[in-house]
C-alpha cells in the first residue's frame, strides 16, 4: 500500500560546475563581489573572524592585493587573496609576498580548487610561522535549490593547527570575570541589533570591550566595561598618526555642542592610540537586572559618537602612519 506524505515538497541541492555564470571575470566580478559587507559577512562566518573592510588592490611596491580587511576584534590586517581555477605557485608567492609588504597577520587565500601541493604548503606555514599568523586556504563554490538563486558557499582546506579545537576551548575555559563579559555582550547584541544601524556588530566576546566601524579604517567606535571600577565608556579610537587626533582637538567646541556632551580627550604621547571617551559610574556592572538600562545608554551614545565623528574623520588629509597592531589597552581585570 502507497502511503501519501503531507509532507511540504523538498527541493534538491545542485553545485554549479562554472562560477564563471556568475561572476565573468575574478578581478571585474568577484573582488568587488567578495567586498561587499554580506559577502565579507559569510566569509568571516566560515573562518571565525569578523571582518572589516579596508579597501581594495592595495599596492605593494608594483603588485596590487586585492582585499585587505582588519579584524574587528584585534585591529590587526587581514589579506584576502582570490583567483579562479586551481591554486598555482604564482598565487602562492604572491599570498606571501603580499603579506609581508602589508604586514598582514591573517592570510585567506581563495580558490576553485586547492591542489594537494598548495594545500600541504598552507598546512607548513601554519606550523612554522610565528604564533598569531594564520594561513586559511578556502574553495569557492555556487549551489542553487531548482530555479533558485545561486548561493555563494566557502569550504575550508587549510587553517591554523587546532583552529577550531582552540576557539572552543577558550570558550570551554571561561571562568568567573571573563564569562561575565561575554554573556555582558551578547545581551547588548541581542538588545541591540534591530535597531543598531548605522553600526555594525560583532561576535560577542570574553574581553572588556565591543568595538564598531566608523567609516574610516584606523578609526573606530567602541563600548568599555569596568568590572573592577563599576565604569562604562563609549569613545572614539585611532592607532593612527597623532596629527589625526589633534586635527579632531582643534574642532572640540564645535564637536562637543553636535555631540552635546563634553568628553575626556586623550592623545597618550608615546602610544599609539589616542581616544575620546565618555564615562559613566555604575553601581555594579555584574547586575545583569540593570544591563538593560546600560545598554540602552551604550547605544545611544555609540550611535550619537558615529554621527558625529564619522563625517568628520572622512575627511581628514593627513597621510596615515599605519595601523597598529594591538588591541584596545588592557585596564579591565
Amino acid at each position: 500500500m502507497t502511503l501519501n506524505s503531507t509532507a511540504q515538497p523538498l527541493g534538491r541541492l545542485k553545485r554549479l560546475e562554472d562560477i564563471r555564470t556568475v561572476w565573468p571575470n575574478e578581478a571585474l566580478n568577484f573582488t568587488p563581489w567578495l567586498a561587499e559587507d554580506d559577502s565579507l559577512a559569510l566569509l568571516g562566518e566560515t573562518i571565525g573572524i569578523d571582518l572589516e573592510f579596508v579597501g581594495r588592490e592595495q599596492w605593494v611596491g608594483p603588485f596590487r592585493a586585492d582585499l585587505l580587511c582588519i579584524d574587528s576584534s584585534t585591529h590587526m590586517r587581514v589579506l584576502i587573496e582570490n583567483q579562479f581555477g586551481k591554486t598555482d605557485h604564482s598565487h602562492l608567492g604572491q599570498v606571501i609576498t603580499y603579506a609581508a609588504g602589508l604586514e598582514a597577520v591573517t592570510i585567506v587565500w581563495i580558490a576553485e580548487r586547492f591542489t594537494d601541493e598548495h594545500r600541504a604548503a598552507l598546512d607548513w606555514l601554519n606550523r612554522s610561522t610565528a604564533e598569531g599568523v594564520n594561513f586559511f586556504g578556502l574553495e569557492v563554490e555556487l549551489w542553487q535549490i531548482g530555479a533558485s538563486m545561486p548561493a555563494p558557499k566557502f569550504n575550508v582546506v587549510s587553517q591554523p593547527n587546532d583552529w577550531l579545537k582552540a576557539t572552543t576551548e577558550r570558550v570551554e575555559a571561561l571562568t568567573g570575570t571573563d564569562q561575565l563579559k561575554l554573556a555582558y555582550w551578547q545581551a547588548f547584541v541581542e538588545y541591540a541589533k534591530p535597531v543598531a544601524a548605522p553600526l555594525s556588530m560583532t561576535r560577542p566576546q570574553a574581553v572588556h570591550w565591543m568595538d564598531f566601524s566608523v567609516g574610516r579604517s584606523g578609526f573606530w567606535v567602541g563600548a568599555r566595561i569596568n568590572t573592577q571600577k563599576n565604569v562604562l565608556t563609549v569613545g572614539l579610537y585611532s592607532n593612527l598618526s597623532k596629527e589625526f587626533y589633534r586635527q579632531l582637538l582643534h574642532q572640540k567646541v564645535e564637536i562637543e555642542a553636535d555631540l552635546g556632551f563634553p568628553m575626556i580627550w586623550t592623545e597618550n604621547p608615546g602610544k599609539k592610540q589616542s581616544q575620546v571617551e565618555l564615562r559613566l559610574e555604575v553601581p555594579d556592572v555584574r547586575d545583569d537586572a540593570a544591563w538593560a538600562e546600560q545598554h540602552e545608554w551604550f547605544l545611544t551614545h555609540l550611535k550619537t559618537l558615529h554621527r558625529v565623528f564619522s563625517p568628520r574623520i572622512k575627511v581628514l588629509q593627513e597621510v596615515p602612519v599605519g595601523l597598529s597592531d594591538a588591541a584596545p589597552d588592557e585596564d579591565d581585570a
